[in-house]
């Protein structure tokens, strides 16, 4: 007889497998000298606070690039050299203000950045990211035929652990909606990558899309799917070959920082997070803790076959993929663990800031705009 389980498990493997086949549907990874210089000027906005270890390796690149027109660096002040160091690379270095109540530091940092930018159209960059020459001109073409684009990067995991980790977490997230790049059926499951964005600012500005999200720690997702709900067209390309990110130095750097916005809870609904919480656990964390006590089903079986598989697909993601890669389904189920975590307890802190419960609530939509704070 067919238990309960059995047949939840069977349904969710099923969902998965059809987001999974939304892969197909993936369009080409964005390559250098495809799309000739950009035919407007380009900004850069970079926001960053105590980046003076990193800001080197995202700003010197953008300022060899031709297609850039100028690199803005918003200090969020910062305790360090950061504001110091930019400057001497020849960035633009914007003082951010102290942000507004209500205001989450990046979401400030970015709304400063885009308002100061001379050209038309605003790439925004982390200060952990290195780009490569082509990025910014194939970015500004994407936008003749879309009105937000996204960048997918490769990662820089130093170690099999960390890179392990990692991989089993965004594992998740390709179980939750699919292969990034593919349009997203509904607004509420659209995903970006605030790491790497591209607009008109014109339109942005037109928009006050920083002062909507201002209160959400989950800022690029909560700004994509609000511009998506607005009728914006919204694009995620892989620029794995234009674009890497260092984003942690260890394994539990990956566990804390990256753990703590993996839920996307302020910008899910509750039943979604609970939807998205059973699929991760019974196709991804069941089959290995079956695995491993020695009693795997054929449904788990084909469950891990399938994971496995996901493990080719993801190479590209990775700057050197390596042990760590092919293990990463081995920790599915302390991936799902941490995934837990972050819905039921998310941190109210980042980079020393402490935020109310709001930045935090489940399923919050983005507020109106809020003129006064935002001039």
């Amino acid at each position: 007889m067919i238990g309960p389980l059995t047949i939840a498990q069977a349904a969710a493997a099923g969902v998965v497998a059809a987001r999974l086949a939304r892969g197909r549907d993936r369009p080409a990874p964005l390559a250098p000298g495809v799309s000739g210089p950009p035919r407007e000027a380009v900004s850069v906005v970079i926001p960053a606070r105590d980046e003076e270890s990193r800001i080197e390796d995202c700003v010197a690149p953008l300022l060899a690039d031709p297609a850039v027109s100028e690199v803005i660096v918003v200090d969020d002040e910062s305790g360090d050299g950061t504001a110091r160091l930019a400057k001497s690379l020849g960035a633009v270095v914007v003082t951010g203000a102290p942000p507004p109540d209500g205001w989450v530091g990046k979401q400030w940092a970015l709304h400063q950045g885009v308002r100061a930018a001379a050209g038309p159209i605003v790439v925004l960059l982390d200060a952990d990211t290195r780009p490569k020459p082509g990025l910014c001109s194939e970015l500004a073409a994407s936008l003749d035929s879309h009105d937000l684009v996204s960048a997918g990067p490769r990662f820089i995991c130093g170690g099999a652990s960390e890179q392990a980790l990692h991989a089993s977490l965004l594992a998740t997230l390709v179980y939750r909606f699919g292969p990034p790049g593919p349009p997203a059926r509904h607004p509420d499951r659209l995903l970006v990558n605030g790491q790497c964005l591209a607009f008109r600012k014109a339109r942005m500005v037109e928009a006050d899309g920083f002062a909507r999200v201002r209160r959400h720690l989950t800022d690029d997702v909560a700004l994509g799917r609000m511009l998506a709900r607005d009728g914006w067209r919204i694009a995620f390309r892989d620029a794995g070959a234009l674009l890497e990110v260092d984003m942690h130095e260890s394994a539990a750097g990956v566990w804390r920082d990256w753990g703590r916005s993996i839920g996307l809870r302020d910008v899910t609904s509750v039943p979604r997070l609970a939807g998205d919480l059973g699929v991760v656990w019974l196709t991804a964390a069941l089959p290995v803790l079956r695995l491993a006590a020695g009693r795997p089903t054929a449904l788990d079986l084909g469950l891990l076959t399938q994971r496995f598989l996901l493990v080719a697909a993801l190479r590209g993601s990775y700057a050197r993929p390596g042990p760590g890669l092919a293990a990463s389904p081995l920790l599915d189920a302390v991936a799902a663990v941490r995934l837990t975590w972050s819905v039921l307890a998310p941190p109210r802190t980042w980079r020393g800031r402490g935020y109310g419960r709001a930045a935090v609530r489940p399923g919050g939509r983005p507020a109106r705009p809020a003129r006064n704070a935002a001039r």
